[in-house]
């Protein structure tokens, strides 16, 4: 579980830590722009996003294990070789490297853990997964500002290495699977979903500094959507696919991807409008803006942890759908109450704390329903297309906020209000469609179906030995 929680951690904190790096590294690269910085975040972004869904693939195909080991080895060398960049060049490359490793742990990094796990325990385990992603939410805008004041932003980077080295020597408490047999997934399927997704990601994330109708936007989202779609189609008749497309015949687990994917919209326009308008509006520093939204992270890591040991109790839809509701309240009560005047303990911390909750109830309830919908040979690809599909709406959510928002810095509560409806409107989607997360009637859930197989052969499948899907 140590494993496990650590490697997510790491992926988030190094997603959050990097946005408030950019202006100091001016000083060390004084001939480079604003703009140029800037790729040193959306590098990271693009090349996790681009990779989380064929890792999943990889992970299930040459045992999660193994790639646990590559992944968290190029995770850590190349934070070292953030940390002691000597040009932009050198670190934007790096950096790019640094969001592949960081795609290639989290889906081996779940796995690792639901493979050992008994079923009826497996909801609790990714109830604490998605807590040490909410911590490391937490812990970002914070650690990241104190850590830059005082040592420089260097020192961010330099953080990940003992960290990951202390990871490296874990993971050899951890049992190997075996190899499934069935070779290398399609490498040039693996390459169109990877390119498909990147370009996608690249078109939408740059869509508000490029302006929306550049041909380099329109060009990389139709670009990326036609390459994903030749991904699909040749994934449909590969006999060793780079997706496993068949996991969309499973309800639950297509609907988990949808929830998914509003549900990422909804959290990075809600995090990210958070700490612009306590900058920008009630003019706070870095480091009081992170301080102030970190109770709010915080009770959503209490909140995730909590709901994983009762979800198995509960039905998973209703904990989405509750989170959801949740989280469309406090964003309601936020964007009508908004003013120039701050109101930290009358009305941001009551918010933060509301949202929170539902973050963290939302966030582990769809991450349990999709990986719960699978066999447990399937539970890295699973999980690596369920964060691929959470990854683009995200991508989605700060393309909307930076469509909304001015161009100018804007001292007015008005379009941050704006950008907190888009939020509510994609959570209130995202808990609608969560409704059909229920199991149907007359079929078992899938805890007790997993249960009901004998330790022998969930051992066998989860090593490729025993089932062949």
């Amino acid at each position: 579980m140590t494993l496990a929680a650590g490697a997510i951690f790491l992926s988030i904190l190094d997603a959050t830590v990097a946005n408030l790096a950019v202006t100091d590294m001016h000083d060390s690269f004084p001939s480079a722009s604003v703009t140029d910085l800037t790729w040193v975040i959306s590098l990271y972004a693009i090349m996790f996003a681009s990779f989380l869904a064929p890792a999943g693939r990889l992970a299930d195909v040459l045992g999660r294990r193994r790639l646990y080991i590559v992944g968290m080895g190029l995770f850590t060398v190349t934070s070292l070789l953030c940390a002691v960049a000597p040009g932009l060049p050198t670190l934007l490359a790096a950096r790019a490297l640094q969001g592949l490793g960081a795609a290639a742990m989290i889906p081996a990094s779940l796995a690792v853990v639901l493979a050992d796990v008994a079923p009826q325990r497996r909801a609790a385990a990714i109830g604490l997964w998605s807590a040490a992603a909410s911590a490391a939410a937490a812990a970002g805008p914070s650690l990241g500002g104190i850590l830059i004041d005082t040592v420089g932003w260097r020192s961010v980077f330099f953080i990940n290495v003992p960290l990951g080295i202390a990871l490296l020597v874990g993971i050899r408490a951890v049992r190997g699977s075996a190899r499934t047999g069935q070779g290398l997934p399609d490498v040039l399927g693996t390459a169109l979903l990877a390119a498909g997704t990147g370009l996608v990601v690249l078109g939408v994330t740059q869509g508000p500094e490029w302006n929306w109708d550049d041909p380099r936007v329109l060009g990389c989202i139709a670009g990326g959507l036609v390459v994903l779609a030749l991904a699909l189609v040749r994934a449909r008749r590969h006999p060793r696919p780079a997706l496993q497309t068949r996991l969309w015949r499973s309800r639950v687990f297509a609907l988990a991807n949808l929830v998914s994917f509003f549900f990422g919209a909804a959290l990075y326009a809600w995090l990210l409008v958070g700490a612009l308008f306590l900058v920008d509006v009630w003019h706070y520093s870095r480091i009081s803006a992170g301080l102030s939204m970190s109770p709010g992270a915080l009770l959503s890591a209490v909140v995730a942890a909590l709901v994983g040991r009762s979800l198995s109790r509960r039905s998973p839809h209703l904990v989405v759908f509750c989170g959801a509701m949740t989280l469309v309240g406090a964003g309601l009560w936020l964007a009508l109450t908004l003013s120039s005047q701050a109101a930290l303990w009358s009305m941001w911390f009551p918010v933060g704390l509301l949202a929170g909750a539902g973050i963290g109830a939302v966030s582990t309830g769809v991450s349990s329903a999709a990986a719960l919908s699978v066999e447990p040979v399937d539970f890295a690809g699973a999980t690596g297309l369920n964060m691929a599909v959470r990854q683009i709406g995200g991508a989605l959510g700060i393309a909307a906020l930076a469509a909304i928002l001015p161009a100018q810095t804007s001292s007015q509560p008005a379009p941050y209000s704006h950008v907190v409806f888009f939020s509510c409107a994609t959570a209130a989607v995202a808990g609608l469609l969560s409704l059909g997360l229920s199991p149907r009637r007359g079929r078992p859930k899938p805890d007790a179906a997993q249960a009901a197989v004998p330790a022998a052969v969930a051992t066998e499948a989860v090593s490729g030995k025993g089932a062949e899907l």
